[in-house]
């Protein structure tokens, strides 16, 4: 996907990466972040409140992008499988993290724009009467 010119297209945020943006990926992407040698199926379940067949589902998107190292083995004669970000996914998630703050910071700016905005007219509007400044007098 080409990357849009940020000067002609400031609210783009091209960097929120669709495969992490996703509310469970990024739940999941988050927990492994915290747990760099990885995660328990079970445990990463828990943490993230989603059933067996959704985290695996979740876990295969992730993995097919290469974010994700999905790593099934035994302890003892148990099934175990464990979950770990990829150095690429740490980066990938890092980035997308910093695009993520931009649109916070953007928002924040703009909110607060807006918000004095909103209190200048307030206080023209008292300045002016009820009529917003057009000359007309209330009868």
């Amino acid at each position: 996907m080409p990357k849009t010119d940020v000067t002609t297209a400031p609210f783009a945020y091209d960097g929120l990466d669709r495969v992490i943006h996703e509310k469970a990926r990024l739940g999941l992407l988050t927990s492994l972040m915290a747990h760099p040698k990885g995660l328990a199926f079970a445990d990463l379940k828990q943490l993230c409140g989603l059933t067996d067949g959704n985290l695996s589902r979740h876990l295969q998107v992730l993995q097919e992008a290469g974010l994700v190292d999905v790593i099934k083995g035994y302890e003892g004669n148990r099934p175990h499988t464990t979950c770990r970000l990829t150095r690429s996914g740490r980066r990938r998630f890092l980035d997308y993290l910093a695009v993520l703050e931009q649109l916070v910071r953007d928002a924040a700016k703009a909110a607060g724009t807006a918000e004095r905005a909103g209190k200048a007219e307030k206080t023209a509007g008292k300045d002016e009467g009820a009529s917003g400044g057009l000359g007309i007098q209330p009868v």
